[in-house]
């Protein structure tokens, strides 16, 4: 708490224990730990937000706004946001884009889960799998991008791929938010990765897409496929995935942070003494 506001921290979230903090500021004043001149400056830049918004004036939310939510408009940001943030790691043999007549069969334990693609802090606090919400999952925007009568299939753990043309497999994390989602191995699941080696089997081409809040272990199933995207999570609008997928948008996402090989390699960012990352910083290929 005293480094975090020595730092520059205006206001802290601490919705169920702010008396319990408003005392520890206090005692760390008293303290001479935290200046009081750092306490006036945080608050008022707090209030000269709130001034410029019209707080004061109309201190409740405007209403007239709700009709708007979920609107088409809304949803074309939000499906272009998704373009733009994937990003393309792999691409062996140029098996991106997939043609919209191809024949597909669409796998793995994400594919057709709106919570995985929304994640933590959607309607509740640390998300949760399942219809959350409405919106079009991965799976669905790849049936609506295909040509008619084109054959799309389904299946969660991999197999049924030997009559496609092309595999596509979505795998990755399921919701979580803050401390919820720490963890001391950032791998798939068991079941994504046999996913991934299920389909690998069929000797169609592969293509992965994983869903994930941060970068994930992905070096030893990397081999696996053949192209791997990096969807992050998209949210309610899987067309912007789908657009990438069949090329109608080509890839222009670059990491936002340094992809590490193994555990022992975090954390890491460039400009360590020993940095040999799996992608390094900024990295995307594009078509």
């Amino acid at each position: 708490m005293e480094k975090a506001i020595n730092a520059g921290v205006d206001m802290a979230m601490a919705a169920d224990r702010y008396r319990e903090f408003i005392r520890a500021v206090k005692a760390l004043v008293d303290a001479n730990r935290i200046p009081m001149s750092r306490i006036d400056d945080a608050v008022r830049r707090i209030l000269r937000v709130k001034a410029a918004v019209g707080l004061w004036e109309h201190p409740l939310a405007n209403r007239s706004f709700v009709a708007g939510i979920g609107s088409p408009e809304h949803r074309a940001v939000a499906r272009d946001a998704v373009r733009q943030s994937l990003v393309l790691l792999k691409n062996d043999k140029n098996v991106l884009p997939l043609k919209k007549n191809a024949s597909l069969h669409v796998t793995g334990s994400k594919a057709d889960d709106m919570g995985a693609q929304c994640g933590g802090w959607t309607v509740g606090w640390q998300g949760s799998l399942g219809p959350v919400t409405g919106g079009t999952g991965i799976l669905g925007a790849i049936q609506r991008a295909v040509v008619p009568q084109t054959k799309v299939t389904h299946s969660r753990d991999g197999r049924g791929g030997g009559e496609a043309d092309a595999v596509v497999v979505v795998v990755g994390e399921a919701p979580y938010a803050e401390g919820a989602g720490d963890r001391t191995e950032l791998t798939l699941t068991l079941g994504d990765r046999s996913a991934i080696a299920n389909a690998r089997k069929s000797g169609k081409p592969v293509v992965t897409v994983l869903v994930t809040g941060r970068p994930l272990i992905v070096e030893d199933w990397l081999p696996l496929t053949d192209a791997l995207v990096v969807a992050w999570l998209p949210g309610s609008e899987g067309g912007g995935v789908a657009d990438v997928l069949f090329g109608d948008h080509k890839p222009t996402g670059r990491l936002p942070h340094t992809w590490p090989r193994s555990m022992d390699q975090i954390p890491i960012n460039a400009g360590d003494a020993k940095h040999e990352p799996l992608f390094p910083y900024g990295f995307g290929m594009s078509y």
